[in-house]
């Protein structure tokens, strides 16, 4: 009975440490085109004050 619940366990144990790597990474890249945005942002800012 216990020999089918280990692999299981740990199939879910693998699964969910998986997910949260995912997650790790999403947030990660929203992060970095906030950031590319922001950039970007600045870079148009400061074309259009030295086109002044």
């Amino acid at each position: 009975m216990y020999a089918k619940k280990i692999p299981a366990a740990a199939v879910l144990v693998l699964a969910v440490l998986s997910l949260s790597a995912c997650g790790n990474t999403i947030r990660g890249m929203g992060k970095d085109t906030a950031n590319t945005v922001d950039a970007t942002q600045a870079a148009g800012r400061n074309v259009e004050q030295a086109a002044q």
